[in-house]
């Protein structure tokens, strides 16, 4: 990395290339960080305290948590449906969340 500081919108590169500056990608890293529940919630340091690859770490891994939980509660609407009668309005609604 430079010393100099690079403007804070994107340049493109002869090849067509985007390249984003150090500014962009600290603004996109404390964008994500202000997502993960825990940082709302204050009990963790900001972004300035934390590593940007900590952040993309945690965004994954919150991310994997939440496919997980759609993916169970997916499944717990099936089985939900498979217990009530097909014609009855609850049925109707069930199916729609799925």
């Amino acid at each position: 990395m430079s010393s100099g500081r690079r403007s804070s919108s994107s340049s493109r590169h002869s090849n067509g290339n985007i390249r984003i500056s150090d500014d962009e990608i600290l603004q996109l890293v404390s964008r994500l960080n202000q997502l993960l529940p825990h940082t709302r919630n204050g009990r963790r340091p900001s972004t300035s305290k934390r590593s940007a690859s900590k952040v993309l770490e945690e965004t994954c891994e919150y991310i994997r948590n939440l496919q997980q939980g759609v993916d169970d509660l997916s499944g717990r609407l099936s089985e939900l449906l498979s217990t009530v009668d097909s014609d009855c309005p609850q049925a109707a609604i069930i199916r729609a969340l799925i």
